[in-house]
């Protein structure tokens, strides 16, 4: 590729120059010069984040300032020294499966509510599946950081990485293992620019604009040294086109323009690497007899749990064809390992960085990682800076080599002089590494694959890390890609709320005919009573949905009789329970009869399904359950001759009937109250559940609904 890299409109959205910019290597250097700069603040911060903890320590021990350590205390203080300055949070508002690893209910949080002039907030304005990633920070709209660092736990390290830390400990007090990320600061235009970023998304999450602010001073920390002066910053951003956004894919053109212009090195520090365009972009490179020396620095596993269960396979996956496309030895996937005698798992660095440096042309640093997500669904913002003249390409240099003397236990004099004598990257890393403190090979050995999501070798099913912002429509073409249509779709809905009517008509009928002299209200109510105190009862209830399942009995009936005969906590327990055991015992039938068989009895509708219920797993199971697209019995058999792994049916099944649960649960229990005399009482609650009901159906009709396609990326 000749010509500059960076382009406008292209793989960058604007750019603007940097007085200084700085290349701050790991939390401790980011923390300490955030709080330098907070300190100096006049009118202004906001912070831009993923994540946020209020009692993350900026500082370890004592801070030299007197004022608290701790970010909530810190930022509250700040504002009672200074009554004209305002402080903004804005985080994503984040799907519940992240909350064990999140300081609880943030809304709530003390630290953010005691001030008027600090405005917390939480973005949930982005399209199904996909969150806010950006980690910006803006002071004044003179001084900006932007990279991979949130102001959060488990963040804070030194450049030395020292196993067994004594001050490496979250706010409980639990130690963490050594962890390793970059941040960019930026002031002049290039900080105004980054704040208007800023700007426009807390404008979007709140739907207010905030004001912009005039400061005389200089947040830049004191003694500081910048990295570069002068220089040209470019803003990338990736953001999913919805509602009124613009789709932009800046980012994923970046990294293929970086890519292809490369001649001597690639250099990639990652916490993932599975986005398929960039794997793409370097196997092209290395087809070439002549192409550069590429060098992806990972973390030795994923770092949490979510992680470890969805992207370790498509990563280790990915890792492997490369390896296996290069024929002339110029790629490397490394860990970076530490010495002494800790245990194992204190010996390697947790890389969470997000940085590319392509020769000693361009570096840029970021928020977004080589997955899928950050190409296309995710909001991110990455700073980069192609060279304009010598001072610059030495001061790319001197970054990559800097973080390569990091790793590699090396001074940066030993790093610049191997790579200028060996004339090779790859050639200069072997050349020094070998001692305590160096790199190692990543393992690229399969994973367990818990949700089989990759099984048949098919990354492009992961809904964890796809590549466009998920489409309730699309999302049932990759998982379910024959289900039924809309149309079938309303009539099942339909169905199902006859079901419901038909069962309060009855007790409509019950109420205002001559029935209910005949069965009495205490009669009825002494039956329940004795139900409850029965200790058979839960075996009776178990019983009673496997027999009404093997019938055809609509599991949404047994469910609201459950409901009325053991109340409302106890009968969503039961509930539970013989949904587990007819589900169990249809699943064990279908297993048993094969597929063939089964096939047959579901009918067309569900044997198109089956062969992506199987592959699927635990996704598909609870589409399928949450969608009224056939009876509930005929999906537990289908599922049991389809191989589904009984582990991966009863999870979905549990995930996928919860909202049913919870709607029957409300319907039985408004019956109760109608048979005890519950008056206007439990005709709102019977109304509320005829309300729930209809909302259900509708919105699942709505959730398939055709939606307009997405923009193609570059039009």
């Amino acid at each position: 590729m000749s010509g500059p890299i960076l382009r406008e409109g292209r793989n960058c959205g604007r750019r603007a120059r940097a007085d200084r910019v700085a290349f701050l290597v790991d939390g401790a250097a980011y923390f300490a010069a955030f709080r330098a700069a907070a300190l100096r603040a006049q009118r202004s911060i906001t912070i831009l984040g993923w994540d946020i903890h209020s009692r993350m320590r900026l500082v370890p021990g004592e801070p030299e300032d007197g004022l608290p350590a701790e970010l909530g205390p810190f930022l509250n203080a700040l504002l009672d020294r200074n009554r004209r300055l305002c402080v903004r949070i804005l985080i994503w508002d984040f799907a519940m499966i992240y909350a064990v690893e999140r300081e609880v209910l943030p809304l709530l949080n003390r630290e953010w509510t005691r001030h008027r002039r600090l405005l917390f907030r939480m973005d949930s304005v982005h399209p199904l599946g996909a969150s806010h990633h950006q980690k910006i920070v803006v002071v004044d709209d003179k001084l900006a950081f932007c990279g991979g660092i949130d102001l959060t736990m488990r963040r804070w390290d030194d450049t030395e990485h020292r196993p067994l830390d004594p001050r490496r400990i979250d706010p409980e007090g639990v130690p963490y293992a050594p962890f390793h990320d970059v941040q960019a600061m930026v002031d002049g235009a290039a900080a105004r620019a980054l704040g208007e970023v800023a700007a426009e998304r807390w404008r979007r999450a709140t739907g207010r604009a905030p004001a912009r602010v005039r400061a005389s001073g200089d947040p830049w920390p004191p003694g500081l040294a910048p990295d570069l002066v002068d220089a040209e910053v470019a803003i990338s951003r990736t953001e999913p086109g919805w509602r009124d956004v613009r789709e932009r894919c800046e980012i994923r053109c970046l990294w293929e323009d970086a890519i292809a212009a490369a001649r001597e090195s690639i250099y990639i520090e990652q916490q993932y690497f599975t986005a398929a365009n960039v794997a793409e972009a370097v196997a092209a490179r290395l087809a070439e007899p002549n192409g550069p020396d590429i060098l992806v620095v990972l973390p030795r596993v994923a770092h949490g749990w979510l992680e470890k269960t969805v992207l370790a396979d498509q990563q280790a996956r990915t890792i492997r064809k490369l390896r296996a496309a290069d024929r002339y030895d110029r790629l490397r996937f490394y860990y970076p390992v530490l010495p002494g005698d800790a245990p194992e798992d204190e010996r390697w660095v947790r890389v969470h960085s997000k940085v590319l440096v392509v020769d000693d042309r361009l570096v840029r640093v970021g928020s977004s990682n080589t997955s899928n997500r950050s190409m296309g669904v995710d909001t991110e913002c990455d700073l980069a800076i192609e060279a304009e003249d010598d001072r610059i390409r030495a001061g790319i240099a001197a970054f990559r080599n800097r973080l390569l003397a990091e790793h590699l236990g090396r001074s940066l004099a030993e790093v610049s002089a191997a790579i200028a004598a060996e004339g090779r990257l790859v050639a200069a890393i072997e050349r020094l590494d070998g001692g305590p403190r160096g790199f190692r090979p990543i393992d690229d050995e399969l994973p367990e694959d818990p949700l089989q999501l990759h099984r048949d070798a098919a990354p492009e099913a992961n809904p964890f890390d796809p590549e466009r912002p998920i489409r309730p429509d699309r999302f049932l073409d990759d998982f379910l890609p024959e289900a039924p249509k809309a149309t079938r779709l309303s009539r099942s809905i339909a169905a199902s709320f006859t079901y419901i009517a038909l069962a309060l008509g009855l007790v409509g009928a019950w109420v205002f005919t001559p029935l209910k002299e005949v069965v009495t209200t205490d009669l009825v109510l002494e039956s329940f009573a004795a139900i409850r105190s029965s200790p058979l009862a839960p075996f009776a209830v178990a019983l009673g949905f496997t027999a009404g399942g093997l019938v055809l009995v609509p599991v949404t009936f047994l469910i609201a009789s459950t409901t009325v005969a053991f109340g409302p906590v106890l009968g969503f327990c039961y509930a539970v329970l013989g949904v587990v055991c007819s589900g169990t015992v249809s699943f064990l039938i279908g297993r048993g009869i094969g597929r063939d068989l089964v096939r047959r009895l579901a009918g067309r509708q569900l044997a198109r399904i089956s062969t992506r219920l199987a592959r699927s797993g635990i996704v598909a199971v609870a589409v399928v359950r949450m969608l009224p697209i056939a009876p509930f019995t005929l999906v537990n058999m289908v599922a049991g001759a389809m191989r589904v792994r009984y582990r991966d049916f009863l999870v979905g099944t549990i995930i996928g009937m919860i909202p049913g649960l919870l709607a029957m649960t409300i319907l039985g229990l408004s019956v109760e109250r109608i048979l005890r005399g519950g008056g206007w009482g439990g005709a709102a609650l019977l109304f509320a559940a005829i309300a729930a009901t209809g909302a259900v159906g509708w919105a699942a009709q709505r959730w398939i609904a055709p939606a307009r396609p997405l923009p193609v990326p570059g039009k």
